[in-house]
């Protein structure tokens, strides 16, 4: 009796000695490393929007050569909201990439004059340097015709910048773009005809859908004013709609449209186009709208 007794402890340890092993194993997973060695968890995505970029490049119109802010009937890059040297304008590149990095790393390709058919060439030599961020401002001088049928059809408006996006995502998948809503052209309307040098310099064709026969309020005029107005913000419309269909875009949400300009931002000599004064408000709004947490709504 004792020597089976014995013999029944020994086979109970060796059972519950296998038992600890199978569970040991259980324990780190079967053949999965041991707790000390297990893996590190997985660092977080990278998020699609950067908000520091180190390079900028910006294609557009007059207001970001900065037309007209510096002398008559001049460009002035160097007061340009979005590249420009200028302290005075602390220009959306310098408050980016500061003063020394700005002069390396961005470009301005706008072109006074242009509208959204314009606009695939100069995303094209945008490309060539390899920008980070992309600054898009244009589509005043689309509504800024002689006769309101000279304006740019909506449809032409969306189809050319659509393909401007295309061939920039072609070119670098993962460029960020900003995208700046058109300026109420009738409120600079309204705050510039008080100017007299204004309306003489605008007779020289600036905007002459809008500010063509500066003082006259009769029902013609104000339909007139009232269609190019309809027209800019269906054109702010396709801005919006179009950028939000690429997940490295971000529109203004309407900033630059809704911004009271007053004649302090205003050019003394056009009373049209953003003063020094004015491309710094622009600079601060494409800040802004780059450095959010979220897109602006």
């Amino acid at each position: 009796m004792r020597k089976r007794g014995r013999r029944t402890r020994g086979a109970l340890a060796v059972v519950a000695a296998a038992a600890l092993g199978v569970a040991g194993c259980d324990a780190v997973g079967g053949d999965s490393a041991a707790p000390s060695e297990s893996a590190k968890p997985s660092p977080k995505p990278t998020p699609l929007w950067d908000r520091s970029p180190a390079s900028v490049a910006a294609v557009g119109d007059s207001i970001t050569r900065g037309f007209d802010a510096c002398d008559v009937l001049s460009d002035c890059p160097e007061a340009s909201w979005a590249t420009g040297a200028s302290p005075e304008v602390d220009s959306l590149a310098v408050r980016l990439l500061g003063r020394t990095g700005a002069a390396q790393r961005s470009w301005n390709h706008a072109v006074t004059g242009a509208r959204m058919a314009d606009l695939p060439g100069q995303m094209a030599q945008a490309v060539r340097r390899k920008p980070q961020l992309v600054t898009v401002m244009v589509g005043a001088n689309d509504a800024c015709r002689r006769t309101l049928s000279a304006m740019t059809p909506v449809s032409a408006f969306r189809a050319d910048f659509e393909d401007s996006l295309r061939s920039l995502r072609k070119a670098l998948p993962k460029a960020q773009v900003f995208v700046a809503s058109v300026p109420n052209l009738k409120r600079l309307w309204s705050q510039g005809r008080s100017s007299p040098m204004g309306k003489q310099v605008w007779k020289l064709g600036i905007c002459p859908s809008m500010l063509g026969d500066a003082d006259a309020l009769d029902s013609a005029a104000t339909l007139r004013r009232d269609t190019v107005q309809k027209r800019v913000e269906d054109y702010n419309k396709v801005l919006e709609e179009v950028c939000a269909e690429d997940e490295r875009c971000r529109y203004d949400g309407g900033a630059v449209y809704d911004y009271r300009f007053g004649t302090g931002q205003l050019s003394r000599w056009d009373y049209f186009h953003p003063s020094v004064n004015g491309q710094a408000r622009l600079a601060e709004i494409a800040y802004r709208t780059v450095t959010a947490k979220e897109p602006l709504t």
